[in-house]
């Protein structure tokens, strides 16, 4: 018996030094780890190939090495995503996970979510972030600030952009998706485009969850939300594109996200119609 003692001590001692003189993975040795290529958990890391519990995309593997932590080279367009929209919408997980105020990089940075607790629309366009909030069915609020929260957020550097010519037929926000999917049948990673027009007719609105409201479903994330409408105004328009990543943060049932704001800068949400006067639509997509 004494001896079965001494013998479980010193394999646990054994175990014990192992494991602190010889990590599976270091910073030091350059040890290996997994990570999401969308960041949709920040920072973490896997010691196992995988896919991401939220995005459902392939880990990647990545280096544990001093430079890791070095900042993102300016020509980096990576798309990045924190939090799901899932877990918003299904969840009712509505507490910022994303101060952007921590971005620490907003050169050539363009971005979109809703604010914290669905109180407002967030658009970031070329390192300037843009907040509106409603303030009536009539008028809403738009100010510049990244002293903000988001429950999800996807963003992205952009520093080159290529203009890409749009046929006189696509003049919808459902023809432009139809029209990105089209031209970037190949394109595998999710990418930021821009547009720039003339709208004759368009809608959007901002959320404008009432407090204390639970949200179980789609429906409840968007009890609330005010409609503008827009005639024959100039406006630039920020989206993401990706045939991954519904529910992340696209929506089930299309491959953008995409937040509208009047060339004044007076107006600012999530359009959910569109119609650009013909030939006054410029589209520009991310340099690779």
């Amino acid at each position: 018996m004494k001896y079965s003692i001494v013998l479980i001590l010193s394999l646990v001692a054994l175990c014990f030094c192992a494991s602190q003189s010889a990590p599976a993975c270091s910073v030091a040795d350059g040890g290996k780890r997994y990570q999401c290529p969308m960041k949709c958990e920040g920072a973490k890391t896997y010691d196992a190939p995988g896919t991401c519990p939220v995005c459902k995309m392939d880990l990647q593997e990545v280096k544990l090495t001093p430079e890791a932590d070095r900042a993102t080279p300016a020509d980096d367009d990576t798309v990045k995503a924190v939090g799901a929209m899932m877990n918003v919408m299904h969840k009712g997980e509505l507490f910022g996970t994303i101060d952007l105020d921590t971005i620490s990089r907003r050169e050539h940075l363009y971005g979109l979510g809703p604010v914290e607790y669905l109180l407002g629309e967030i658009t970031i366009i070329d390192g300037s972030a843009y907040v509106s909030r409603v303030v009536s069915p009539t008028e809403m609020k738009v100010v510049e600030s990244y002293k903000v929260k988001a429950p999800f957020f996807v963003y992205a550097h952009v520093d080159r952009w290529k203009e890409v010519a749009v046929p006189e037929d696509v003049t919808t926000a459902s023809q432009l998706e139809k029209y990105l999917d089209t031209i970037q049948k190949d394109e595998l990673r999710p990418f930021a485009f821009k547009v720039s027009g003339t709208v004759k007719n368009a809608s959007i609105h901002v959320v404008n969850l009432p407090k204390g409201t639970k949200v179980a479903s789609p429906e409840d994330a968007h009890l609330g939300e005010q409609k503008y409408t827009l005639r024959d105004r100039d406006v630039d328009l920020v989206g993401f594109f990706s045939r991954m990543h519904k529910g992340v943060f696209t929506h089930h049932d299309t491959y953008v996200h995409m937040h509208l704001m009047t060339a004044d800068k007076k107006m600012m949400g999530h359009p959910d119609e569109v119609e650009f006067v013909k030939g006054k639509i410029r589209l520009f997509l991310s340099e690779r």
